[in-house]
C-alpha cells in the first residue's frame, strides 16, 4: 500500500480489542459485586463516612476490604496489563450520604493506586457535573458542561468514575481501544498513522506545573517498551493554537484527527455502556479512550447528574514514555502525577468546585443523600 511505514505491531496484546467483542463477553470486564463485597464497602462507608476532616486523611490502612481483595487484584491486572476496562456494578449508592459514598469509592480507588491531582487546586476527588461553563474557552473543562465529550484520555494511569445520579436523558458512556485504532490506521491509512506518531502540541489550559511551558508535546500513538501508548485530547490540541510559539495544525494532521475520530465513533470499535447509579467504571488511560454523549439534565438540583471521579497513579503500572513524564511529572511512587501545580495541596472537596486555574471557586451545594 502507498505510504506504508515500518512500525511495531501489537496484534496479540489484550489491549487490542474491538467493542463488539467485549460486548459479547461481559464476564471479562463487568463485575457484579457480591453481598460480602458490598458488606466490605458498607463497613468502610459507615466507619469513616461521617468524619469531618478531609478525605485525604483516610488512608489505605484505614480501608481494609478483605472480601474484595481478589476481585480488586484482578481488576488492577486487567487495567494495567489487560484490556484496560472494568465496570463494578451493584453498589447501593442511594443508601448513603455523599461523604459515605465517596469514602467507599475512595477505598476502592486506593486499592488500585494513589489518587493524584485533577486540576490546579490539587483536587483528588473530582465532581463531574454541568456547571454551565463555555467549553470553547481555553480554561474550561468538558466534564463541567453537559456537552458531548469526544474520545480522549485523562491524566494518571487510571481514571475512575462513580455514578451518584444520572441525567434525564443522554450522557451515554463509551470507550475504545487506542491500540485497535492504531492497528486499523496502520492497515488502512498508514500515511495518517505516521502523522499521529509524531508529536502534537497540547494546551495545558492554564494549569501549568512548575518549570513547564503552558503547552506540552505528545504523539497520539507512542510505541514504548513493547506496548502502544495512546494519548489523544483533540480539544487540547485545538486550544494550543492560541499560542504563537506553537506550530500551526497541518492539513495532514486535521485529516488524521478526523480519520481517527471516525474510527473511534464507529460501531466497529466502540464499546457503549449504560451508567447506572452506583456503577464504578475504571479505565486505563494508556490503552483506552473514552467519550460521553451530550445530555439533558433534570431541572431540580437534587436530581441533577453527578459523578465522582478519581485519577490514579498505579505503582504496578507500566514504564511510561519520557513525554508522559514531562507532561505530568511523577508522584512519590514514581507514577504519573496528574495536574500538580505550584502551591497546591492534595485535597478532596465534597462540594462541586470549579478547580480551574485563574478562577475563583464556584461551589454547588450537594444534597445530603
Amino acid at each position: 500500500m502507498d505510504g506504508a511505514i515500518t512500525a511495531p505491531r501489537f496484534d496479540t496484546s489484550p489491549a487490542n480489542w474491538k467493542g463488539p467483542m467485549l460486548e459479547r463477553q461481559p464476564e471479562l470486564w463487568v463485575h457484579d459485586l457480591t453481598e460480602t463485597e458490598l458488606a466490605d464497602l458498607d463497613r468502610v462507608a459507615r466507619l469513616h463516612g461521617d468524619r469531618q476532616d478531609d478525605l485525604t486523611n483516610v488512608t489505605l490502612k484505614d480501608l481494609a476490604l478483605p472480601a474484595m481483595v481478589t476481585r480488586l487484584e484482578r481488576v488492577k491486572h486487567d487495567l494495567l496489563d489487560g484490556h484496560g476496562v472494568a465496570l463494578m456494578r451493584g453498589f447501593p449508592v442511594d443508601r448513603y450520604s455523599l461523604r459515605q459514598a465517596a469514602t467507599a469509592f475512595w477505598a476502592v480507588g486506593l486499592h488500585l493506586g494513589d489518587a493524584v491531582s485533577q486540576n490546579a487546586k490539587g483536587h483528588v476527588l473530582g465532581h463531574v457535573q454541568d456547571l454551565g461553563f463555555d467549553y470553547s474557552q481555553p480554561s474550561s473543562r468538558g466534564y463541567q458542561t453537559s456537552e458531548r465529550l469526544p474520545y480522549h484520555c485523562d491524566a494518571g494511569d487510571v481514571v475512575g468514575l462513580l455514578s451518584i445520579r444520572t441525567s434525564k436523558s443522554g450522557g451515554l458512556s463509551s470507550c475504545v481501544s487506542s491500540t485497535a485504532l492504531y492497528h486499523a490506521m496502520l492497515d488502512r491509512r498508514p500515511d495518517l498513522a505516521a502523522v499521529l506518531m509524531q508529536p502534537t502540541w497540547r494546551d495545558r489550559r492554564d494549569e501549568i506545573p512548575e518549570g513547564r511551558d503552558p503547552w506540552y508535546q505528545m504523539p497520539v500513538f507512542n510505541p514504548h517498551e513493547g506496548r502502544l501508548f495512546g494519548h489523544y485530547v483533540r480539544s487540547a490540541i485545538r486550544k494550543a493554537q492560541r499560542f504563537d510559539e506553537v506550530p500551526r495544525i497541518t492539513a495532514a494532521q486535521e485529516e488524521a484527527f478526523d480519520y481517527l475520530d471516525g474510527l473511534a465513533n464507529s460501531e466497529e470499535f466502540r464499546l457503549e455502556m449504560e451508567f447506572r447509579p452506583g456503577d464504578m467504571q475504571f479505565l486505563c488511560n494508556h490503552w483506552v479512550l473514552h467519550s460521553r454523549t451530550k445530555y439533558e439534565d433534570w431541572p431540580e438540583a437534587e436530581k441533577r447528574r453527578h459523578l465522582l471521579r478519581l485519577w490514579l497513579g498505579c505503582p504496578d503500572g507500566p514504564e511510561v514514555p519520557a513525554m508522559h513524564v514531562h507532561q505530568q511529572g511523577l508522584n512519590a511512587a514514581g507514577r504519573p502525577a496528574g495536574i500538580h501545580c505550584p502551591g497546591s495541596t492534595l485535597n478532596a472537596p465534597l462540594e462541586v468546585v470549579d478547580g480551574g486555574a485563574g478562577t475563583s471557586d464556584k461551589r454547588v451545594k450537594q444534597p445530603a443523600g
